[in-house]
């Protein structure tokens, strides 16, 4: 891959915004060394598949040689960021926000290399933070700058309590790019506000402005933003068997993304996966199960994912399947409607056809849908039609 191609795939690649994308692009043109942002609150400590979105974006600036910094918000954390939220958040004892912070980064460093992350606590500056130093930094911005702030508006307007507590919150985040004098923020497309003020901040106090990379929310089990308040998340800590099975559960429609934003399947191969998706050439279910066995295999290593399919498949692909069926050796690439001719399950192709209109064939569970699905050699799948008719395709 060129530069200006791998640069082009950085800036582009499950990313939804970048500020100011020009400049960024740029900087990473002559090969500035950027050190790069990722705050977190430790108000919980699991982290779900969507968290990871930005963090497989850092390892591959890291993979370019820039400087991640991680900063632990065990201050802001004990306010709790509002954005999104309806109401106030309890605070939290400083040991609580410790015990969750170490859990959390045990999963960060999951995806991000540790040995190129500077890891930066709050607490070192704000820690020494005096009452002087609190009011300059809240005369920097105005109330009409915090009511800019979807989330502060819709409850300002609605007469629900707004502490000043919180309108600190997006203040103070944006202070520690100040404090680490940070080139690139990364967030969720939910964090412009937040990584806005940081920007802010550091053009009032002389600084050059960070740029913000944001990344896309990305949706859950049951097809909603995925989010803890809708149990609909994939959590990093899940059980590699527990994992596999909720990657299964996914729609078909959000699989195009959950593979350009959470694996390293090649461009080409994604565009190959988008075309065969849309002309139904492909059986959903196949590609979830390659899906479901990258992400844990990234998690729990691949002798859990082996055994995590295995485990699927015999639970509920097969459980309705006799215990001896017929093999049929394909030799070469074979479509499902000459594959039913040719192991004798039809007679012919029309009928063949008319089976699969009628939702009467299935491949390893899942109903055959098109009459161009192809099996390979070595398939190892199960070809079902009606309710008696097995073959083995080896």
């Amino acid at each position: 891959m060129s530069h200006i191609s791998a640069i082009d795939e950085l800036l582009t690649r499950g990313v939804a915004e970048v500020i100011v994308a020009s400049e960024l692009r740029e900087r990473l043109a002559r090969g500035e060394r950027l050190r790069l942002k990722q705050g977190f609150d430790p108000s919980r400590p699991d982290m779900h598949i969507g968290h990871a979105v930005g963090l497989r974006k850092l390892r591959a600036f890291q993979q370019h040689g820039h400087q991640v910094v991680l900063i632990v918000g065990d201050w802001t954390a004990q306010i709790g960021d509002p954005s999104g939220r309806d109401e106030t958040r309890p605070r939290l004892t400083a040991e609580v926000v410790q015990e969750n912070a170490r859990i959390f980064m045990e999963q960060f460093f999951k995806v991000v290399d540790r040995e190129q992350t500077e890891v930066r606590w709050q607490s070192e500056w704000y820690g020494s933070f005096k009452l002087e130093d609190a009011l300059d930094l809240a005369g920097r911005f105005t109330l009409a700058q915090m009511l800019a702030h979807e989330t502060f508006r819709k409850r300002y307007e609605a007469g629900h309590a707004l502490t000043i507590l919180e309108l600190m919150y997006p203040m103070l985040q944006g202070y520690d790019s100040v404090a680490v004098q940070a080139d690139v923020e990364f967030g969720g497309t939910d964090q412009k506000f937040n990584n806005l003020a940081g920007r802010e901040l550091m053009t009032q106090m002389g600084m050059r402005p960070q740029h913000i990379l944001l990344v896309p929310l990305i949706p859950g089990t049951d097809g909603r933003k995925m989010g803890k308040s809708f149990g609909n998340t994939i959590d990093i800590r899940l059980p590699a068997n527990e994992m596999f099975g909720k990657v299964m559960s996914v729609s078909d429609e959000v699989l195009p993304l959950y593979f350009e934003i959470l694996t390293d399947t090649a461009l080409a191969e994604l565009a190959d996966i988008r075309a065969a998706l849309h002309a139904g050439s492909v059986n959903p279910r196949d590609l979830k199960l390659r899906l479901a066995g990258d992400l844990v295999r990234q998690y729990h290593g691949a002798d859990a994912a082996h055994a995590a399919e295995a485990a699927f498949i015999q639970q509920f692909v097969r459980r309705e399947l006799p215990d001896e069926m017929p093999t049929y050796t394909l030799d070469s690439v074979t479509t499902i409607v000459d594959l039913l001719v040719a192991a004798g399950l039809t007679s012919s192709k029309g009928e063949a056809r008319r089976l699969i209109d009628g939702g009467g064939v299935r491949v390893d569970g899942e109903k055959v849908e098109s009459y161009d699905l192809r099996l390979e050699p070595g398939a190892a799948a199960v070809v079902q039609v009606g309710r008696r008719k097995f073959v083995q395709v080896a």
